[in-house]
């Protein structure tokens, strides 16, 4: 029996099998785009976090920051390249880098703060954590281009295995004949494609460049942007959001978990299939020994920083406050005078204070001095010598930290020590930057300007020094010294910093003024002094000597100035209250010994500007 001949129309239609991708076209790239997003706002925040701690527990911010950025920069080049290893087990090793990257960063402030409790301030450890973060960092984007390539090329390939078996060969669109055509019609209708183009049209489509089903250059663009968007985020969460309600210490282990929930969700969620059974347990392991980690960290870290403070500042802690601005702490004994730091600064040593203050306000008050501007001061000993005047009229502190005020007139060891002076009538308090206030006028109002200003400010090597000792600044506070005003400012150590204390007198110079220079002794009985000072005078790290050897400054350096073309003269007014720990000789002593330090220090140094600081 002969079969009848078969052709292609008679052979039986095999089954339609349509190969779906994976995934669907956005289930891989907007969820990892997200995670950039977390990422990148996380990994800003370590870099912050290490500015600001490095820079409160170090000092000098500029250069603080200036190792954290560069270092950081350099290690993530360094973790792109190394990310390349890593590309044949993208999934894998992007999780386990973020769990590492999570207990770094998120560990690194309690790390420094430790370091610098125990060891004292040191720049390697913050160099390590620098550069182990940013070798992290920088491997995570390779790492997420190299996933999202391979979920794109699995979709792609899955879309077109489904046209080339939904459509069998010589049945366009799987069917045939009059019902194929009306299909097709129908698919016209509602897509709008299909139709013929006019010529216009047709030339624009030929001119389009071809799609790359891979995409490279797009997820490139994409990846970048979402790292871009995720950094402003995490710039703008540190200062306003995680500072001001978590702290240092709990805002970085909290972004240290949500950095890790970020990676190791996508990687457990979304690239499960690429994980062998080992590497999925390895990744769940980690991400809860991290978490945990993590966890523990932040329910101790109240405890750890109390610790972390009885070894900076000893086991009499009688205040410790964090103002909008810095960390205040108080020790002492209750009853005894008090010892106050900012910042981790000596900024007032109960026992010898009154020498510093004493040096630098009387002998600014030799002359009229009705009206008086302190110019910082917000712990209110300045203020309390001023006020020792009887016939001084009106005294205004402008402090730009409300806390410190509000401490030096609550605390009543503090409030003794200076007197209890914001309670004296003729005190007024303005919370304000100064130079800004200087720059509005100094609050004269066109009025009366003032007689004498007091700068009780920071060390010129500290942040602030930039602006409050350069040149601009003193030429503001020129504006509102009345005629046969003075200006007394602190300069820093004179014999253990010439090249500073000289530059803060070539700043006053550029700005009209003419100095006289004295350098006071912290207490070594040689009449500057009564001889029983502690050596260990304001503006001191506690732990400067641990760090660098040597022990604090044993001077204190002034500089009395006037705008009226002639030096003031340096001595006491006949009408001053006797003074503790000043007399008229050992004003002379002291201007000899600040004479003596210019042959310490460069010669015509130049003055100190806002767009050119030289301290």
């Amino acid at each position: 029996m002969i079969d009848p001949p078969v052709t292609l129309s008679t052979l039986p239609r095999p089954p339609r099998q349509a190969v779906r991708p994976p995934v669907r076209p956005g289930a891989v790239r907007y969820p990892v785009l997200a995670v950039v997003f977390v990422c990148s706002a996380c990994g800003l925040v370590y870099e912050l976090e290490l500015v600001a701690l490095a820079s409160y527990l170090i000092g000098d911010s500029v250069t603080q920051a200036s190792v954290v950025l560069s270092v950081m920069v350099f290690a993530m080049g360094i973790g792109s390249l190394l990310a390349k290893r890593l590309r044949c087990r993208a999934a894998v090793g992007f999780g386990m880098l973020e769990a590492g990257l999570a207990l770094v960063g998120g560990g690194s402030a309690m790390a420094l703060y430790a370091a610098f409790a125990w060891l004292g301030p040191s720049q390697y450890v913050l160099v390590a954590f620098s550069l182990a973060i940013g070798v992290l960092i920088g491997a995570e984007i390779p790492l997420l281009m190299s996933l999202i390539q391979r979920a794109e090329t699995v979709r792609s390939r899955g879309a077109g295995a489904e046209g080339s078996l939904g459509a069998p060969l010589g049945m366009p669109g799987g069917r045939r004949g009059r019902q194929g055509r009306q299909a097709r019609q129908g698919r016209r209708r509602r897509t709008g494609r299909g139709w013929p183009l006019t010529p216009r049209a047709r030339a624009r489509r030929r001119a389009r460049p071809p799609k790359d089903p891979y995409d490279a250059a797009g997820t490139v663009a994409d990846l970048f942007a979402a790292d871009y968007v995720g950094a402003l985020a995490g710039g703008l969460a540190f200062p306003f959001l995680l500072l001001p309600w978590l702290g240092q210490l709990t805002g970085a282990l909290v972004t240290g978990a949500v950095n890790a929930l970020a990676g190791g969700g996508l990687v457990l969620w979304l690239f499960r299939h690429d994980l062998t059974p080992r590497a999925r347990k390895l990744l769940i392991g980690a991400n809860v020994f991290v978490l945990a980690l993590l966890g523990t960290a932040t329910v101790l870290a109240d405890p750890f920083e109390q610790a972390a403070r009885r070894a900076v500042y000893g086991d009499r802690i009688l205040v410790a406050v964090r103002t909008d601005f810095q960390e205040v702490v108080v020790t002492g004994r209750r009853g005894s005078p008090p010892d106050l730091f900012l910042d981790g600064r000596l900024w007032a040593a109960g026992r010898d204070e009154y020498r510093y203050h004493e040096a630098l306000v009387h002998p600014a008050m030799n002359g009229r001095h009705a009206r008086v501007l302190i110019l910082g001061g917000g712990d209110g000993l300045a203020a309390r010598e001023v006020l020792r005047y009887p016939d001084v009229r009106s005294v205004t502190v402008v402090e730009r930290d409300p806390g410190v005020v509000r401490l030096a007139r609550t605390d009543p060891d503090l409030a003794a020590l200076n007197g209890r002076a914001f309670r004296d009538r003729r005190v007024t308090v303005a919370y304000e930057d100064a130079f800004r206030r200087l720059r509005a006028g100094g609050g004269t109002g066109g009025g009366a300007r003032y007689d004498v200003v007091i700068c009780d400010l920071p060390d010129p090597t500290t942040t602030d020094g930039t602006t409050l000792y350069s040149e601009e600044f003193y030429g503001l506070a020129a504006g509102v010294l009345a005629d046969g005003g003075r200006l007394v400012t602190h300069a820093g150590p004179a014999v253990a910093r010439p090249g500073t204390y000289w530059t803060v007198d070539a700043s006053l110079r550029a700005a009209g003024f003419a100095t006289r220079p004295y350098d006071m002794d912290t207490g070594d009985g040689d009449g500057v002094g009564d001889g029983t000072g502690t050596g260990t005078g304001p503006r001191t790290p506690p732990r400067a000597g641990a760090a660098s050897g040597s022990g604090p400054a044993k001077d204190w350096g002034f500089l009395l100035a006037a705008y009226s073309g002639r030096a003031p003269g340096l001595g006491l007014a006949a009408d001053a209250p006797r003074p503790r720990s000043l007399s008229p000789a050992g004003l002379a002593t002291a201007a000899s010994r600040a004479e003596r330090t210019r042959a310490h220090a460069p010669r015509r140094l130049p003055p100190s500007t806002l767009v050119h600081p030289r301290y």
